[in-house]
């Protein structure tokens, strides 16, 4: 007995005949009567009571289906947790306190590594800690190094915050803005910024922010009002195309700069080890240029 001859089993018993049972199973009709009836012969007790092409569960057979059935669900269950175990297997766990540096290292695997599978999460600096030392990521980017000798860590990129202003803003001929210049004042602000909303709560404790989840949304919004926002640049802001009408301002406070360090394990996994060597050979090339 093997499950394949469960499931054929299963299958009578769902569309009641040998020829409906086949077509879905998508093999001959005389294949499928010579299996049920190794079946039967292998348990001991006729199952099937058949009547021409007609046939149908006896007492045995619904008994038998009722072992069957859950057996076919664990099956299918044991397979499922299986696949996702594997394709967990081969998914490189990424951790970062903010977007755009992930945006980059994400390309710079695409770049070398296409075939490799990432799956992130934006956290704070704590937790990229205690996530890097329980090997839950494999990789790590942050804005501090962990100074203990089972970790490796490289430059991966810069960004800037800037402000932009309504053309019209009392601010708009400034060459450059403060954090004290600005707090006061009502900002668009897109939910998933990582530690920049940390540095904006902090620093603009007057100001009021409306913030959107959906980035869709969040960008129509800001076409459509005048309201204040922040840019970097990151290379892959989207936002460029919408600054008519707006000045774009950098803002001088050190925390509007951020300096993100990609770090790993030195018992790494081959996989995370060879994205990090990659990515720290690139970004080196890329800082000589």
């Amino acid at each position: 007995m093997d499950l394949g001859q469960l499931r054929q089993f299963d299958a009578v018993a769902t569309y009641g005949t040998i020829s409906a049972a086949a077509d879905e199973l998508r093999m001959p009709q005389p294949t499928l009567s010579r299996s049920l009836q190794r079946l039967e012969q292998e348990l001991g007790h006729q199952l099937l009571s058949r009547e021409g092409r007609h046939v149908e569960l006896n007492e045995a057979g619904r008994l038998a289906l009722e072992y069957i059935r859950p057996m076919l669900r664990d099956e299918r269950l044991m397979r499922e947790a299986l696949d996702r175990l594997s394709h967990e297997a081969n998914v490189l766990r990424i951790g970062t306190i903010a977007p755009a540096p992930l945006w980059h290292l994400a390309s710079l695997i695409a770049e070398r590594f296409p075939g490799v599978m990432i799956s992130s999460e934006t956290i704070d600096q704590p937790q990229i800690e205690r996530r890097l030392f329980t090997g839950s990521i494999g990789l790590a980017i942050c804005l501090e190094d962990l100074r203990f000798p089972a970790f490796r860590s490289c430059h991966l990129m810069d960004e800037n915050l800037f402000v932009v202003l309504s053309e019209h803003h009392p601010l708009a001929n400034a060459s450059s803005v403060t954090f004290h210049d600005l707090d006061g004042e009502t900002f668009q602000l897109f939910n998933d910024i990582g530690f920049w909303r940390g540095i904006c709560d902090r620093h603009l404790p007057h100001s009021r922010f409306i913030v959107q989840e959906d980035r869709q949304v969040f960008i129509q919004m800001l076409r459509n009002s005048s309201t204040i926002f922040f840019t970097t640049d990151a290379p892959q802001n989207d936002l460029d195309e919408m600054h008519t009408g707006h000045v774009v301002l950098p803002i001088s406070d050190d925390d509007a700069h951020a300096s993100f360090r990609l770090l790993a394990r030195t018992d790494g996994d081959e996989r995370a080890t060879r994205i990090f060597d990659w990515v720290r050979f690139r970004c080196r090339q890329d800082r000589d240029e």
